[in-house]
């Protein structure tokens, strides 16, 4: 498989994935509005993976199909950052987990709009509308909740606590990255100082001496995935083929 085909599956993989675990809030948002926001970034996502997951099957052709590549691959196959696939835990970390990816995406599409594949820049051209909205929503809950009160400051801590060692896979180069030149290394400063800036207002220090955690790029996944992926697959997997 080509490295232009596993990029374009890991762009698709990210969006699929934190758009699935996202989902799982509708209908249990703290309060209603809150409910619709995070199921229409959902939404968002899921039309991203989308848009990359019908890219991928026109590049690899052989009958492949945006649902094939979303519903038959196994967790080793997906190319996901590890920082998607955690747990959602308490509105805390969901939050949390939204504002560290958004930022890494938002600079990441900004960079894709001029990349030289017209159709990967055009989509990130039109995702990055949608990711300046995650990314302004979940940085003023980030804020909200951490310049809060006792209880709700312990949590949004807790989460960054349990999420900062998946950040740094964000930056590292995998193979297909570095074979199409895609320079995540250079996004990296850019993402600091927004989480930097953002932290500030929060009352939350950036941790320090943390161990990184990192394989979801190349295949190797936490546990969580596969869980996951259980869920999201069951019904193309017990009913092959089926349609609504």
């Amino acid at each position: 498989m080509s490295s232009k085909i596993n990029y374009t599956l890991h762009l698709a993989d990210n969006a699929l994935i934190l758009g699935q675990r996202n989902s799982a809030w509708c209908g249990h948002g703290p309060v209603l509005e809150q409910d619709i926001a995070i199921t229409n970034i959902s939404l968002d996502l899921i039309g991203q993976a989308r848009s990359l997951y019908q890219y991928a099957a026109e590049l690899t052709g052989g009958g492949t199909t945006e649902d094939s590549l979303a519903y038959l691959r196994t967790e080793r196959e997906f190319s996901n950052c590890l920082l998607v696939e955690q747990p959602n835990g308490d509105w805390a970390q969901t939050l949390l987990r939204q504002f560290l990816f958004s930022s890494y995406q938002f600079y990441l599409y900004q960079y894709l709009q001029c990349y030289s594949d017209t159709r990967i820049a055009a989509i990130a051209e039109k995702s990055l509308k949608e990711v300046s909205y995650h990314l302004r929503w979940s940085s003023e809950w980030v804020i909200r909740l951490g310049d809060g009160t006792e209880e709700s400051h312990r949590r949004i801590a807790s989460a960054l606590d349990e999420l900062w060692r998946y950040t740094g896979e964000l930056f590292l180069p995998a193979g297909y990255e570095k074979d199409l030149a895609i320079d995540v290394a250079a996004l990296e400063y850019d993402w600091s100082k927004k989480i930097k800036n953002v932290f500030a207002e929060a009352n939350l220090t950036v941790p320090g001496n943390v161990f990184m955690q990192t394989g979801g790029k190349s295949g190797m996944h936490s546990e969580y995935l596969g869980h996951l992926l259980t869920e999201l697959q069951y019904m193309q997997r017990t009913f092959p083929g089926c349609e609504w």
